[in-house]
């Protein structure tokens, strides 16, 4: 499949979100990327509900919720209301894992697991046949703006080798450090999922930038 790909609304104009959305919805971007922090699990805090809601509004392409939070499971139903489509809780945050993903695909979103970059990739070999979605991390969460860490290309191809037996329609996101520099290799390697957030919004042309990102 062609790749995807989700701008992260971390790094669009929060004074202008409405703005930002609708350039979203024109452009050729697939998924909108939010990132929800509590400033406990992530040193930071983004989103909650009512912003989440007010991009759901406006958004006529799946939320993408990346949650980068202490015991998700107290909200999943309330992203699911919110507008997510997709809810990606970390390995490192969840002490029931199985459970957690069950309770997401209940809800009828997409279920993905995320992974920290000192987070080995074998510690989701007994998860994966259950997940739609592996998110690996290319940078430390919580911040935007951060430099991309090499390691990932190889955390990437480990994640697709694993999948190749037991689910093999899996999606692979990166976020972090994405950018025209290096989309290409992360494509070649097995991502399919690019998350995108200075490199979008920093662009002169944020739509042109997102379309040389989708057909690199």
């Amino acid at each position: 499949m062609k790749h995807l790909i989700a701008p992260s609304l971390l790094s669009a104009d929060f004074a202008n979100l409405q703005r930002d959305v609708e350039m979203l919805n024109r452009s050729e971007a697939d998924w909108l990327h939010i990132d929800i922090m509590d400033g406990v699990f992530v040193p930071n805090i983004s989103f909650g509900f009512p912003v989440l809601q007010a991009i759901a509004k406006h958004a006529q392409k799946p939320l993408d919720v990346h949650l980068m939070i202490v015991e998700p499971d107290r909200y999943l139903g309330d992203f699911k209301k919110a507008g997510a489509a997709v809810i990606t809780v970390h390995y490192e945050a969840c002490t029931h894992l199985h459970r957690t993903i069950q309770a997401i695909k209940d809800l009828g979103c997409k279920a993905g697991v995320a992974i920290n970059p000192h987070t080995p990739v074998s510690v989701l070999e007994t998860i994966l046949h259950d997940l739609d979605l592996v998110l690996i991390m290319s940078v430390n969460p919580g911040f935007g703006g951060q430099k991309f860490i090499e390691n990932t290309y190889q955390k990437i191809k480990q994640v697709k080798e694993l999948a190749k037996a037991v689910n093999p329609n899996l999606l692979i996101e990166v976020d972090g450090g994405v950018g025209m520099a290096n989309i290409k290799q992360l494509v070649d390697a097995g991502a399919n999922v690019l998350v995108a957030g200075n490199a979008v919004f920093a662009a002169d042309s944020s739509e042109e930038m997102i379309k040389s990102l989708k057909n690199c």
